[in-house]
């Protein structure tokens, strides 16, 4: 096991304990924009892990695969920004 197996094995277990704080503030979130903020952050760890994924096995179609879900995700979350602000208005 080298260097870089270590470290990869290291960034899945963070990145699977934020996801696991993610997804307890998803659960109990008290407010909707909570709820929404770890949505987004749960679709961040994930092409984060997906990213790790791809380093371990050395494909590099994975990256695509988390680059179009931080898109995505990103798109949710200026579209979740949009309502709060026309529901703020009214």
């Amino acid at each position: 096991m080298g260097l870089v197996d270590w470290a990869a094995s290291a960034a899945l277990f963070l990145l699977a304990a934020g996801m696991a704080l993610a997804l307890v503030r998803l659960l109990r979130g008290p407010s909707l924009p909570d709820r929404v903020v770890a949505l987004d952050l749960m679709s961040t760890l994930t092409a984060g892990i997906i990213a790790v994924h791809a380093v371990l096995s050395g494909e590099a179609v994975y990256l695509d695969v988390a680059i179009i879900l931080a898109l995505i995700a990103f798109l949710g979350t200026v579209a979740f920004a949009r309502y709060l602000a026309m529901r703020g208005s009214r």
